[in-house]
């Protein structure tokens, strides 16, 4: 099986076996399966005519350590039997336009799908889930946020296109920052931004649901907000706990993973607080692979692999 991973540009540059990092998890476990796997970015990918093509870099296993070759090898993304399409937000206009190029992909199978993470953005989106979500709005107006302010009586603010709580702001009625953080949010009401109702719960953390293809894993994590912080905002063990989904929970997720499995996302994260999701993680989403494998003595990633190459061979 040869498979291509189109990584972040800081995994590339630091590249080594990182326990925090799910893609190094999934490309140790395939190379232990002797897959031929294929590291790039954003940047080394390009299209010629209707021809997309990656310069790559081959990976390797050495002392249980993962490594890659500095030679670069021009391939053709068609080339590939599996591509695991993995770079990190903000989904700006060159991750946009790198899922253009990946129109022109046919053969392999791309988890997930560029167009559809192009079409599906992860704040705004979850609102195809909206009796599963808790109150919100998405708009710049400062208005509208203020109204919605007076009635929720403590909100959030998201920007659309950040990742691991980048920009999220708080807001109390009453806060005399309210315009100033509104603003600064909106870009003097010229750029969209998701405000949520606020749930107090999230004093106690938010749950990492998982989705593989039709499914929810049946490990959970929840994430826990720092002293200084109203949210999780440190990849940190001692702010990561063992957790469980309710029946009703997981009824509910696994109807999320099937609508999201139907548009071609099949590996996603949902946060989750109160059993309200807050937001649907598409683009790279960590799978606290390391954590999950401690607390629940398993090892997650030989699943993830045995789904994904499933997939793969499905389009041979």
């Amino acid at each position: 099986m040869k498979v291509l991973f189109i990584i972040d540009k800081v995994e590339l540059k630091y590249f080594e076996f990182n326990k925090l990092v799910t893609n190094f998890w999934m490309i140790k476990d395939l190379l232990s399966r002797k897959c031929e796997v294929y590291i790039s970015t954003i940047p080394n990918i390009s299209l010629r005519a209707d021809v997309a093509y990656t310069k790559c870099y081959r990976s390797y296993l050495k002392n249980d350590n993962i490594f890659y070759e500095n030679i670069v090898n021009t391939v053709e993304i068609n080339d590939f039997d599996l591509v695991m399409f993995r770079p990190d937000p903000p989904v700006d206009i060159d991750y946009i336009n790198a899922t253009y190029i990946f129109d022109f992909v046919t053969k392999p199978k791309v988890i997930n799908s560029p167009k559809s993470i192009r079409n599906f953005n992860e704040k705004l989106h979850s609102v195809y889930f909206k009796d599963l979500m808790s109150e919100n709005i998405v708009t710049a107006s400062l208005s509208e946020i203020e109204d919605f302010l007076l009635i929720q009586k403590q909100i959030v603010l998201k920007p659309l296109n950040r990742c691991f709580g980048s920009g999220v702001m708080y807001l109390h009625e009453g806060d005399p920052n309210t315009r100033t953080i509104i603003n600064t949010m909106t870009n003097n009401e010229t750029t969209l931004v998701m405000v949520q109702k606020f749930i107090p719960e999230v004093v106690q953390g938010d749950k990492r649901v998982l989705t593989l293809g039709d499914n929810i894993l049946p490990y959970c994590i929840k994430k826990l907000p720092t002293k200084d912080d109203f949210k999780f905002n440190t990849h940190d063990d001692n702010f990561i706990i063992k957790s469980e989904l309710s029946s009703e929970e997981q009824i509910n997720f696994t109807y999320v993973a099937k609508s999201l499995s139907s548009m071609g996302i099949y590996m996603a994260g949902l946060d989750v607080i109160d059993g309200k999701i807050i937001e649907v993680n598409v683009t790279s989403p960590c799978y606290f692979i390391k954590e999950i494998n401690n607390l629940y003595s398993v090892s997650i990633e030989k699943e993830i692999s045995d789904f994904i190459l499933t997939h793969a061979l499905l389009t041979l």
